[in-house]
């Protein structure tokens, strides 16, 4: 781990992800997998105080024992933590007149334990270390519901990150070659610019991206505040959704042979992915078989999986 340089924009990219403790929804980010993911404890706060969850992990922050903790954690882990500053929070913490903002503490003492975004998935976020400890601290009850539901994030984290992922995204890679084929026969004319041609590949690929994750290419990076070629949304897809997405583009493809309008494409590829999606959350016995057809099926570089139309 670091100090403040590059960490937090990697976690920018990375998907934002929700486990459910009992009932209450909290925000996750960074790597789950490998023990690198950061918790909202704004959501957390949430539990104890729905209105004023800010006050919540201000008053945790007042505490002699949370600075001690939150000290010792960022020595074990970040070689540019300032003690000085820690020691004199440290001194100071557990008077009745002392007081302490998350943003305060990553200022003065250059922290990487806690950190503070804003915008729509703005709010505090801690290390999974620190937010457990702040969920004891609310509720040793929530705090093993919290931990129930994040195992089983990590797990299908995992599952997603396994060799069946890498297979569809590669067996994506090959029917978006089967896609822009039929782009280019169909729908690219002599007489159409560079510019317009390019326009046309991008719009078709964002009629996929509408009908499968309801925004474009570039909304999502506006959401993200990613600019540049990558990354893409369609590296953050999970397994089901990749799976759709091969079909789609099959799917697509035949459509614009037959000459059917855009508008009406839109139509039929939002249905398609709505009904597949639908089957695959409700069948995940025909998920696995799924991974094991496309890895074997991406050896082979064959087309397209055949699942529901």
């Amino acid at each position: 781990m670091r100090g403040n340089t590059g960490k937090e924009e990697k976690k920018d990219f990375m998907r934002n992800m929700k486990i459910d403790a009992n009932g209450t929804e909290i925000r996750v980010m960074g790597d789950v997998v490998s023990e690198d993911a950061y918790i909202s404890l704004t959501d957390i706060a949430k539990y104890k105080n729905p209105d004023n969850a800010f006050i919540v992990v201000a008053n945790w922050m007042r505490n002699h024992s949370t600075i001690s903790f939150l000290g010792l954690w960022e020595q074990i882990h970040n070689p540019n933590f300032k003690p000085i500053e820690f020691d004199r929070f440290k001194a100071e913490s557990g008077d009745n007149a002392f007081t302490l903002t998350p943003q305060q503490w990553i200022k003065a003492t250059d922290a990487i334990g806690i950190v503070s975004k804003s915008g729509r998935y703005g709010g505090t976020y801690a290390h999974t270390d620190i937010a457990f400890e702040f969920a004891s601290w609310i509720s040793p009850e929530f705090k093993l519901y919290i931990i129930k539901d994040y195992q089983r994030l990590k797990k299908d984290e995992a599952n997603r990150l396994a060799i069946g992922w890498d297979a569809k995204r590669e067996l994506s890679k090959i029917n978006y070659r089967i896609h822009t084929d039929a782009v280019k026969e169909f729908l690219i004319t002599p007489t159409l610019s560079p510019q317009e041609m390019a326009y046309t590949y991008a719009s078709e690929a964002d009629i996929l991206n509408m009908a499968l994750f309801g925004k474009t290419a570039a909304q999502w990076k506006n959401e993200k505040g990613i600019s540049g070629k990558a990354p893409n949304i369609r590296d953050f897809a999970s397994a089901e959704e990749l799976v759709v997405l091969i079909n789609l583009e099959d799917t697509n493809a035949d459509l614009i042979r037959q000459e059917v309008p855009k508008i009406e494409r839109l139509k039929i590829l939002r249905e398609k992915a709505y009904r597949q999606l639908e089957i695959l959350k409700k069948n995940q016995e025909t998920l696995e078989t799924l991974k094991k057809n496309l890895t074997e099926k991406t050896k082979d570089n064959d087309g397209c999986l055949e699942l529901d139309t």
